[in-house]
């Protein structure tokens, strides 16, 4: 399974950024698919998750304002990220939740 995360970038605070994770090598339909942020100094930190079923999961911090979502295909990740803060600085990271294939990162700069 390889994972490729692209989208991150610089923003301003308020602004938004769509994250992608393209997935090949396996079958992931029925695999839950999930977002970390990883910050300087901390572990990475689960954000958002999605069940093969479509049902999504948030940590507090982004609730409401990121939404997570898989194509039909299900080869797709996305992470729209809206109502951007200083806080949400860190690098992206997209996982096969539960299991060692992670994608590289991808940073994520909030700032003014």
């Amino acid at each position: 399974v390889q994972l490729q995360a692209s989208g991150g970038g610089l923003a301003q605070p308020g602004g938004s950024l769509r994250l992608s994770c393209s997935a090949s090598g396996s079958a992931l339909s029925s695999e839950t698919m999930a977002w970390y942020r990883q910050v300087p100094g901390n572990q990475r930190e689960l954000i958002a998750s999605i069940t093969s079923g479509g049902t999504t999961i948030y940590t507090g911090s982004v609730k409401g304002r990121f939404t997570i979502s898989r194509d039909s295909a299900k080869t797709m990740v996305y992470l729209q990220m809206n109502h951007l803060e200083p806080e949400d600085t860190g690098i992206y990271y997209c996982r096969v939740f539960g299991t060692h294939y992670w994608g590289k990162g991808t940073q994520v700069t909030v700032s003014s």
